[in-house]
């Protein structure tokens, strides 16, 4: 599979770019080639973006919005396995995982399709203030017009259309610039959208380096949204450069996972093998610190232990396989040494810790501190830290102390423990027995501190892609 530039609808290859290598993360065979666009090709797809929103998008009514969405999923249903296959060839995400992000794939576009018609307004009680008699006002929601999507590898279909969809939801126009380690399902999708009814030109893909494409993107004066999900170190030199364009930021985490003595343990247990190692740990909301009251500490490492070993390492498009590569072998490096590291500092390894190439083995660690980086950064990879407390008070402090705040999960029984530690934890959302990895595309999902501005979920994300203009009209 070859791809280069979509502007118009329109494919340009063959401009004589050097082409840039789409590998497969466990095996390293070519699975397509990119050739990467210039600022030329940018400033073209801006400008028609720009063009299609104010000629098409901005008049399109929601209920022809609405349809090419619905078709956009029914199409995507249909060819869901091609989909999958090609997720799990170019980002190395096991099979069975690659199929469950192609079903919400195509349940944010029903998402998408449903919202796009929901009312947008509110009619204000204008006499409700002093000297507001005798006057009528309401407020619409009005697209912003030209959006910047920017995508990351792990999820390349379902976060392109948290933001892709949303837009077109809005009745806004998009230039997408996703991963270059992950470009073909994102490009593959947009054409699938312009078969659905898509008006060409609504979406332009550019592919490149993030450092050459998204400063000129980011400052371009007719973009007037920016959407990004990746670091935090990214994220917000991003929001520096876009000034004071809206801007949504997605970003990392380290989630912790607190597990009661009254908790159903086999539950909390199975739900930490999951969340910490599916898709190698590759989410912004895995499982990566878990903190165990001390009364259950040990009987919870002999049932956490075993599961890890029994894992399927290898191959990603083997049915039975459970965790596969990671992205790249320098991501893998990267967290082996975080991980020798924390063993030089005391930490003990109770599973896992080898890697060979793009495979890292799933890892327990346990006696780790707060200061070192598998606790106190984000490792996004296949590794757990298992950490006893005792008091209530004990685990939200240790929770809190991070820069970052997303999601966090709590085992317990107790229905008023569970809104207590709702109230007192520093993220966006707060799962009860359930594992922080856990994300329905149908509810405000951001983070807070270092994890973010703004909120995705398709309603949110719509509301975020709009702007409110207020009507006010005094009766004769």
């Amino acid at each position: 599979m070859n791809i280069g530039t979509l502007i118009n609808g329109k494919e340009y290859i063959g401009k004589g770019h050097a082409p840039y290598e789409v590998r497969n993360p466990y095996n390293g065979e070519l699975v397509g080639t990119v050739e990467f666009s210039t600022e030329d090709d940018l400033l073209l797809a801006i400008e028609t973006a720009g063009q299609v929103f104010e000629r098409t998008m901005k008049k399109m009514p929601a209920h022809q919005r609405s349809t090419i969405l619905r078709k956009s999923a029914d199409l995507l249903e249909s060819r869901g396995g091609d989909f999958a296959q090609l997720l799990c060839q170019e980002a190395g995400k096991p099979i069975r995982d690659a199929q469950g992000e192609v079903g919400r794939a195509v349940q944010v576009l029903r998402f998408a399709s449903e919202e796009a018609k929901r009312n947008d307004g509110e009619l204000i009680k204008m006499d409700a203030a002093v000297g507001g008699e005798g006057r009528i006002g309401f407020a619409k929601r009005v697209p912003v017009g030209v959006v910047a999507a920017i995508t990351p590898f792990n999820f390349p279909l379902n976060l392109v259309l948290h933001k892709v969809a949303t837009a077109i939801a809005a009745g806004c126009s998009v230039v997408l610039k996703p991963a270059e380690k992950t470009p073909l399902s994102a490009m593959k999708l947009v054409q699938l959208m312009e078969e659905a009814g898509l008006p060409a030109g609504a979406v332009n893909v550019v592919n490149g380096f993030g450092a050459d494409l998204v400063p000129p993107l980011v400052t371009h004066p007719t973009v007037k949204k920016v959407t990004f999900t990746g670091s935090g170190q990214v994220g917000y030199k991003i929001k520096e450069m876009a000034g004071n364009r809206k801007v949504t930021l997605e970003l990392g985490s380290n989630s912790p996972n607190i597990v009661f003595p009254d908790a159903d343990l086999d539950t909390a247990v199975a739900g930490m093998v999951k969340g910490g190692f599916a898709f190698a740990g590759q989410a912004c909301i895995s499982v990566q610190r878990i903190y165990v009251h001390c009364e259950i500490y040990r009987q919870f490492l002999d049932k956490l232990v075993p599961m890890v070993t029994k894992l399927q390492v290898g191959d990603p498009i083997l049915e039975t396989t459970d965790v596969g590569p990671m992205i790249t072998e320098d991501a893998a490096i990267r967290a082996e040494a975080w991980i020798q590291e924390a063993v030089s500092q005391g930490a003990k390894i109770l599973s896992g810790g080898q890697r060979q190439g793009t495979v890292l083995q799933p890892t327990v660690l346990v006696d780790v501190a707060p200061s070192m980086k598998v606790v106190c950064q984000e490792v996004f990879a296949p590794l757990v830290t298992v950490i006893p407390f005792e008091s209530e008070e004990e685990v939200i402090a240790a929770a809190n102390d991070s820069d970052y705040g997303l999601q966090a999960g709590i085992f317990t029984s107790d229905i008023n423990r569970a809104f207590r530690f709702f109230e007192a934890l520093e993220t966006g959302g707060v799962w009860i027995n359930e594992i922080s990895t856990v994300r329905q595309d149908n509810y405000p999902y951001g983070g807070v501190k270092l994890s973010g501005i703004g909120r995705e979920g398709v309603a949110s994300a719509i509301e975020e892609m709009t702007e409110v203009k207020f009507m006010g009209i005094k009766l004769g």
